[in-house]
Order: structure tokens, then sequence, then C-alpha cells
């Protein structure tokens, strides 16, 4: 193992030194002023006025470079420690402008938005990503991966925004506070996007191509004039205060209870921040949404307390390994079997040293009668060999039962260009990792290696994984342990010509992928050959797909697929079909179903999941209805699988949002209700009232009998002082 990773490793540093010459970046310069800045989003102060915008955004897709009626210019200025992005978005039709949410963090594909990537490290990798809708609702994350963001980390900005007669404007307020960079830096990387969203056009200023991301941090432009920029003493202090109420309806009276924690924040230097917490607390944090699993391997939920959030991209290991494997899955710290685990506190350290990122957890467990107190810890350092490679390790010790010992090792390799063949993306990863503590006997290291070709009308990849029986990642996620994985395939995505026959076809897809997964000695597992001969996206915005899909299932014990029916070990081998279609994103209404036909081990399976949405103009009112339906007929018995998810938002503002979300499903027979006030007096200054509660379906019968089974009302006050 270990010689195919020396040897994989090599062949990265190779790759290294045949990076081709960068092509020139747009650059633009921050104007500092001492003039003060209304954030309003009218772009009338004398501070905007008094300074031509640099940065002019042109069509990226679907005709890159091509003229558009949608004119848009990008001023950004200086005032203090702050940064101010000014947008000015013409729009010919200003009655078309799409806004469907209020909510931070809310979905914004059919939303007209700007977007801000910011590399304040100039390591041209990792970076920040700013995003607002035309209604002044944020989206913030954190970037490690060209093709997409970290969406899960919520940031101190602001923005407000302003209609206008001939389209919109935004303002964009980024203080130095609320960010990690290199001090002294004469140049971060930046990149600035629009989305219109009823003709699906985006606008783009450096690397206006099909084939680049606007997270792609590689093919970003320069932004100048930030090495003044400081952080003050570089001290946070964070502190809460909390009442909750908390009672189960049977047996049991309700417990009232009031606490309050600390989060403080120490920037050692601009580019390294430490966060010590104390009595910490995620009663905010929203509910998962509930999934059905016909799968015998554990499902995947992710990371939503913000706690863990604050520099999770700087824990990403290897090349885009998603759910395969995760050597520090967050989650695992503070939740057992389910349950929370409270915290009596913690440290947390994340930034860069130079060409070295760090990110380090340590946290100490409270007792529970679901196990003792322990501390966890888990630790990341990567080196950047130059803007291409970068080389990293991994640790992780600690077990959440708090009576065993486990610890990880990991070493990683990603090598990127978007220089291959002129201007195509190319990734090269490899990762190798051990287990070692109480964990089973056996093979505990694993290793595998990934390389990947996304681009807009080529997009291929091949993977290959090996995982040993014993590699039992104590605080980490690997739903299958003791396999060998092999994936590949490509995706061919031409868009034909608007003079052609099929001109009223936006993009079409042909995809072909094959994954098998054996175990150690090479025996079948699994596997699955994808074939979709039909997919497209309309020049409206529909998108319509049929997707063909023989498989493999080998059951090495009985399994329990639903409640009362089992299947007998051995392999089974159905065909299964699937049809998608789509109303576009940018629609009030839009609908969206998915249909599953065809045989399933033994027997058949028909699987049925819609999504209704609807949003009021300005995306006050949102509503959305998604239903999942199994209907099942196996030589062992039949069954019926439902699940149901209503969703409701109200914003009075982007600041103030009422949301409440329902979910049912027919496996646990609970019904349960989420429902979230947020108040954002400021940013970095919140008030959260969340009040959740459940019933349990107790007599079978025809109706919804419901009995309320529990309760949980918390109120939750945070205050963020800044020095």
């Amino acid at each position: 193992m270990l010689a195919r990773i020396l040897a994989l490793l090599t062949l990265l540093t190779l790759c290294a030194s045949l990076r081709a010459a960068a092509p020139d970046s747009p650059t633009v310069i921050a104007k500092v002023t001492p003039d003060k800045v209304q954030l309003d989003g009218h772009l009338d102060e004398p501070a905007w006025r008094s300074v031509t915008p640099e940065a002019i955004l042109v069509q990226q897709s679907p005709e890159p470079g091509q003229p558009t009626p949608y004119d848009t210019r990008v001023t950004v200025l200086i005032t203090g420690d702050t940064l101010y992005f000014g947008f000015d978005c013409k729009d010919p039709d200003p009655r078309g402008i799409a806004i469907h949410t209020m909510q931070r963090d809310g979905f914004m594909m059919g939303d007209d938005n700007v977007t801000i990537a910011l590399d304040s490290y100039g390591d041209r990798r990792t970076g920040y990503f700013f995003q607002i809708n035309a209604a002044g609702a944020r989206v913030d994350g954190l970037i490690a991966d060209p093709e997409n963001a970290s969406l899960d980390w919520d940031g101190v900005w602001d923005a407000r925004t302003a209609k206008t007669v001939d389209g919109w404007t935004a303002e964009i307020e980024i203080p130095s506070r609320s960010l990690n960079f290199t001090p002294g830096l004469q140049r971060w990387g930046l990149n600035l996007e629009r989305f219109v969203a009823r003709k699906r056009v985006t606008l783009r200023w450096s690397s206006p191509t099909l084939d680049s991301f606007i997270t792609d941090l590689s093919r970003a432009g320069n932004l100048k004039g930030v090495a003044s920029l400081e952080q003050g003493r570089g001290l946070e202090v964070a502190p809460y205060a909390i009442g909750k109420m908390s009672g189960e309806f049977r047996g049991s009276d309700r417990v009232w209870q009031g606490t309050e924690g600390l989060d403080f924040t120490w920037r050692i230097t601009p580019q390294l921040a430490s966060v010590f917490t104390i009595n910490t607390d995620f009663a905010e944090t929203e509910v998962d949404a509930r999934q059905i699993n016909l799968t015998r391997f554990p499902l995947f939920f992710p990371e939503k307390r913000a706690f863990f959030l604050e520099g999770a991209n700087q824990f990403e290991f290897g090349l885009s390994l998603g759910e395969t494997f995760i050597p520090f899955f967050s989650r695992r710290v503070g939740l057992l079997e389910g349950q929370q685990v409270p915290l009596g506190g913690g440290l947390k350290l994340n930034g860069r040293m130079g060409k070295w990122n760090l990110a380090v957890l340590d946290v100490q467990t409270r007792d529970t009668p679901l196990a003792p107190g322990t501390n966890l810890f888990a630790g990341r350092a990567s080196y950047d060999v130059n803007s291409q490679l970068r080389v990293g390790s991994i640790v992780t010790h600690g077990d959440p039962n708090g009576l065993d010992q486990n610890t990880l090792t990991g070493v990683d390799a990603v090598w990127r260009t978007s220089e291959f063949r002129g201007n195509k993306n190319l990734q090269i990863g490899a990762f190798a990792a051990m287990a070692s503590g109480d964990v089973p006997d056996g093979d505990r290291g694993g290793w595998g290696f990934k390389v990947d070709y996304p681009n807009d009308f080529l997009d291929c990849f091949t993977i290959m994984n090996r995982f040993g029986e014993a590699l039992d990642p104590a605080l980490g996620f690997l739903p299958r342990p003791g396999t060998r994985q092999y994936r590949g395939g490509c995706s061919i995505k031409p868009r034909p010509r608007k003079d052609s026959r099929f001109g009223w076809i936006r993009q079409a897809y042909f995809r072909s992928y094959y994954t098998r997964f054996t175990n150690l000695d090479g025996v079948n597992e699994s596997w699955e050959y994808t074939l979709t001969p039909v997919e497209f996206q309309l020049e409206s915005g529909e998108t319509f797909s049929l997707t063909y899909s023989p498989q493999y299932e080998f059951l090495p014990e009985p399994f329990e697929i639903s409640d009362g029916v089992t299947l007998p070990l051995g392999g089974y081998r159905f065909n299964r079909v699937q049809i998608e279609a789509e109303t576009s994103e940018h629609r009030p209404w839009q609908i969206e179903t998915e249909i599953g036909l065809g045989s399933f081990y033994n027997g058949h399976l028909t699987q049925w999941a819609s999504q209704l949405s609807w949003t009021s103009n300005e995306g006050r009112w949102q509503f959305r209805l998604e239903v999942e339906n199994n209907f099942a007929t196996l030589a062992q018995g039949n069954f019926v699988q439902r699940l149901w998810q209503p969703q409701i938002a109200f914003a009075w503002n982007p600041n103030i949002v009422l949301t409440s979300f329902v979910q049912y499903d027919t496996e646990s027979q609970n019904l349960g209700t989420n429902t979230r006030l947020r108040w954002t007096f400021s940013p970095g200054r919140d008030l959260f009232v969340v009040w959740n509660r459940g019933w349990q379906r107790l007599l079978p019968s025809r109706d919804l009998s419901l009995l309320p089974e529990n309760e949980m009302l918390a109120i939750k006050l945070r205050w963020t002082f800044r020095m």
C-alpha cells in the first residue's frame, strides 16, 4: 500500500513541475476612502460617486463573451477596516427580477443574485463565498473545492439591495475582522458573478468560460489595495444566554432550565484564529431532514452546528471523497446514538502559517447516561508545495463512547490545474489512512486515488478505493469498510446551436457510469451501471431525464429491509428505470417529480417522489411540500414507506424570519415539528426562539391517530463583541 501511495505522490510532484504559464488575470483596485457608507443598497453616497467602477462583468453562460442587456459593474471600496462591494445591475425589465427567499442560506438557484468569491490567503485554493439575491438575503460559505462551496458557515457581514428604474443595486459590507487573511499581501484573489434567473444567464468578471466555476480560485482575478487592512486586536467575545423547557408527555413533568455560555475568539495572527468555547449549546440548530433507507448501510446527515462549521474547509481530506470516507466527521462530537451529549468546553484553531494550513479541534464531553465524559481530538495540517499541489496529514484521537481508545492517521495529496490542454480542468488526488487502538482484528489501513476531468462538454472521472475491514474511524464516517471500490464514467454535454433543429434545448446530457464493490478477496458485493441516454435542459429552464440502471447486490446475511420483511442472504440481480422532470426554478410555482420503476431484489419496487413549492412576490412567503413513497412487492412480503415534509416560511425582512418544518414517516410512525424564529439585530447578534414537538402513532388504525410524545422550547440570545 505504501509503495502505491509513494508512486502516486511522485506522479503528483511531477505534474506540479509541468505547470503552464497562467494567463493574465483581470485586476481591480479597492479605493480607500474616508467617507462613510450608509448601508441601504443605494450607490448614491459620495464614496461611490467619486469612483469609476473598474470591474465589468461579461457573459459566462450560455454564450461566453457575447453581449447582453444586463450590464453589470462593480466598485470596491475600503473604509477603515471594512471592505465594501457595490454592484450596479442593469435590467431592461425590472419586473422580471426573480426572488424566492429571504432566509439566511436559503436556496437561490432560481433568484437573481450576485456572488463574491474571495481568496484572502492568496493561495488560489481556499477562500470565502458571499452571495445575496435581489432582496438582500445572504448566503455564505467556505471554499475548499474548485467545483462548489460549503454553505454551512455563517460569517459576520451584511448587505442591502435597492430596486431602481433600470435594474437593481447592492451594497455588501465585509469587515476584515470576519476574515482570516495574509497580512500585508498586495493582492487577494477575487471573482464576481451575477445570475439573471428568468433568462438563466450568468455574467462573470474573471475567466468567463463554460469550463470554469466561480469557486475555482485558480481562475480568480486580482484585488489590489488591501495590504493596509488590519484586524484590530483580533479579539471577539460572544456570550449567550438560554432558557429552555423540555418534557415528555408520558410520565414526567416539564423541566425548566437556564444556562449561559461563551465563545472567545483570539486571532493570534490575521491568518490564524483560535476559538475557546465554554458550556457550548446548540439549541438553535435546525433539525435533520429525515430520509428513507433501503440499503443496509448508514445514512449520511450533514453538520449544521455553527461552532463546528467555522474553518471546516481546513479539514477537507483527499480529492472529493464525499460520503465515501470522511476521516473527521464533526457530527461524531456531541452526538451519540442520535442523542445530544453536552460539551463542557473546547478549543479550536484554524488558519494558515505561511504555506502551512492548520486545523485543530479539542473538545471535552460531559458524563451522560449514554457515555462517560471523554476527550476528543482532531488535527489537520497541509502544505502548499505550489498553487497546484497540496500535501497533508490528519490525525484523530478518542471515541465518543468514552470507553475505547481509537486513533486514525492519514496522509493525502491533491494536484489541480485549470490550464490542462489550454484552459481545461484536471484534478488528481491520492490518500492513505490507518486506524489503531481498540479496533477489530484485520486490515486496519485504507488507500485510494481519483482522477477527475470536470469540464462543460466532457466530464469524466475514475476512482479506486480500498478500505480494510478493521479500518474503524471512531470520529469519522466510513459506511463500507472491508471493500474495494471502483467508480468511473463520463458525461457528454453538448449545447445545440440556437439556429439548429434542437435550438430549443439549452444543454443535453449523455451519461454513462459504472460502480463496483468487492470484498477484500475480490468477490462481488455490489455493482451498478447507470446509463442516461436522454437528459436535457430547455431554454426555458425545464429539465427532463430518463435513466436505466441494472444492479447487483449480494447480502452476506439476512437483511430486514422493512419492518417484518427480511431478505435472505444471497445474490440479487435487478433492473431499475428512473424518470425525472422539473419546472424552471425561477418560476413562483415549481414542481419536481421522480418516478422509479422495475425489479428490486426478488420482487418489484415503485418509487415516487415529488416536490411542490410556491413563493410570493419578493420572497416573503414560502411553501414547500416534499413527498416520498415506496411501494414494494417482494417474495418475503410487501411494504409501503411514506415520508411527508411540508415547510413554510415567512420573512418580515432578511433579518427576521419565521420557519416551520413538519415531518412524518411511516417507518417511525412519528410526527415532528421544528418551528424557528431568527431575529438578527445586527450581524453576529441574534435572538433564536425554537419550538420542537413530537407526536407518536401508537395504535394501528386507518386514521392518523397521534398522541403527543415530547416537547422542547428554547430561547437563546447571542451577542458578539469585537475589539
